[in-house]
């Protein structure tokens, strides 16, 4: 199961979702903008994985896989909507799509891509090897998340309303992530 998320989250981030939001003369009106799409992102993605989860029993089972890729296409769309927003969308890179779509759940497992340091996010190049640990990381944190996901299944109607409540709430820290990360200056660690 962790290496089947780890896969699905390399296609994730594999590309970068093209935004069509035009950067904010100031931080103040990035900042308005910004909160405007997050709370926009996580209606979608609450309405996403709520239609996902109301299938029951073993049927419900095959949604939560399809319900998680919904929501992080979601999710990423939103982190590049904020860079641009920011005007940062050239800095916008594997490491940081990881960083801001799973540092509030995969903390450990993200703490090797960014940091903040004072008013700056210094960022670490996303080499192979570095990639493949944080997703495989990830992706074990992942499956255990499935697991729990699977009991919701078995209570069609108010597991659906709790994976929409969680999802909403998600989408909100990833747009928190994405802000605290596109205010600051990043700087890009050398490899060398």
């Amino acid at each position: 199961m962790s290496e089947r998320m780890g896969k699905a989250l390399l296609g994730l981030i594999g590309s970068r979702p093209e935004s069509k939001a035009t950067a904010r003369p100031s931080l103040s009106l990035a900042a308005q903008a910004a909160q405007a799409a997050a709370a926009d992102a996580a209606k979608k993605a609450a309405m996403a994985a709520g239609a996902f989860a109301l299938p029951p029993g073993p049927l419900g089972w095959l949604t939560i896989v399809p319900e998680m890729a919904a929501v992080w296409r979601i999710q990423s769309q939103l982190v590049a909507d904020i860079a641009a927003l920011y005007g940062r969308t050239a800095e916008l890179g594997q490491a940081q799509m990881l960083y801001c779509l799973f540092r509030h759940t995969a903390a450990q497992a993200v703490r090797d891509l960014a940091v903040r340091v004072g008013e700056r996010m210094l960022v670490r190049p996303a080499t192979t090897a570095l990639m493949q640990r944080v997703v495989g990381a990830v992706g074990m944190q992942l499956s255990q998340k499935v697991l729990s996901k699977s009991v919701s299944r078995w209570v069609p109607m108010v597991g659906a309303a709790a994976v929409s409540a969680y999802a909403y709430y998600d989408t909100q820290q990833v747009a928190k992530a994405a802000i605290e990360m596109f205010e600051r200056e990043q700087i890009i660690e050398n490899p060398g």
